[in-house]
């Protein structure tokens, strides 16, 4: 390919742009795996990015995408050979290293992973970081020991991309699920990914009046961060456990220390950009394993290169339900 196709934002004195740019291969970063990026997706974390709504870019110009599946062109590293599929999600990609919305990526070949067998491209963008990261959530549960049996499970920001997966994810898993989202429209979706209960997120998004609640849960999968994460621990069971994952309602944690030191209860961090490479293996191989594909599909938007933008600007107004994977090639 003589020139490429891709999102390009940069800064000056006016505040940040974006447009579309045909650039050249010799305008990628280091690597030593260059690869076609055929598909991308659209996470919270590249809505922030692309409209500026965050410092999420450090440095520019810059290449947004935190995520992409390709093949690859060339390599240096006899581990991949050009036509491998691969997918790489994290490690900086459109933060400090150009990243997937672009016909061209140039990476580190310590970054890639080989697709999964048992999923396409396709799917493995469908899933993307926001699915990668509710299972890295669900295998912490795992290693923490709470299983079904203690109780229900709590998803907050269920309707969006990590709340769509962890929902699928825990009801095969055997949970009963009490889904958190502020459409109540989205009912019927849920429960379709396997919810057993919707509870409005205004029961949990408000201030918090006491240290402490009625137990409710035994686990929890938070995307929301917040007062929403801090109502989430008060109402959690005695030796409970729960994830955080996002900071979608802020990153403070207005809440208390009672939760711990009254109920044992733990907060689990989930980071999905540095995990290390041999946790991210058995978090894609159980995704390919575990993920129902028809939910999967069923949780799916397609759109083209072109829609990026609107797509990102979409995600942060709340208007995007699951995953929208985008057609680069």
């Amino acid at each position: 390919m003589a020139t490429f196709r891709a999102l390009v934002i940069d800064k000056g004195e006016r505040g940040q742009s974006v447009r579309f740019a045909h650039l050249d291969p010799d305008q990628l970063m280091e690597g030593d795996v260059t690869v076609r990026v055929t598909h991308s997706t659209v996470n919270y974390k590249d809505g922030l990015a692309v409209t500026g709504k965050a410092p999420v870019v450090r440095r520019f110009p810059m290449i947004p995408g935190i995520d992409f599946a390709g093949i690859v062109e060339s390599s240096e590293n006899p581990a991949f050979a050009p036509g491998d599929s691969v997918l790489v999600n994290g490690w900086g990609l459109g933060e400090t290293h150009f990243g997937g919305y672009s016909q061209m990526a140039r990476v580190k070949s310590e970054w890639l992973l080989p697709l999964p067998s048992g999923l396409t491209r396709a799917q493995a963008m469908a899933v993307g970081t926001a699915g990668y990261t509710a299972m890295l959530a669900v295998l912490a549960l795992d290693r923490f020991g709470i299983a079904p049996w203690h109780g229900p499970a709590v998803v907050t920001g269920a309707a969006g991309g990590v709340g769509s997966v962890a929902v699928a994810l825990l009801s095969k898993g055997g949970w009963h699920v009490i889904a958190s989202t502020g459409r109540r429209s989205e009912e019927g979706y849920l429960k379709s990914l396997g919810a057993a209960e919707i509870i409005d997120r205004n029961e949990l998004s408000s201030p918090l009046g006491r240290p402490l609640g009625k137990e409710r849960w035994a686990a929890g999968i938070d995307s929301v961060g917040s007062h929403t994460l801090a109502n989430v621990l008060a109402h959690t069971k005695y030796g409970g456990a729960v994830a955080a994952t996002g900071l979608a309602q802020g990153m403070d944690l207005p809440g208390s220390v009672a939760p711990f030191i009254l109920r044992g209860a733990s907060l689990l961090g989930i980071d999905s950009v540095m995990c290390p490479m041999q946790r991210r293996r058995e978090a894609w191989s159980r995704l390919a394993r575990d993920l129902d594909k028809d939910k999967l599909a069923a949780i799916t938007k397609t759109v083209k290169f072109d829609q990026v933008i609107d797509s990102a600007k979409s995600i942060l107004d709340g208007n995007v339900r699951g995953r929208v994977v985008v057609e680069i090639g």
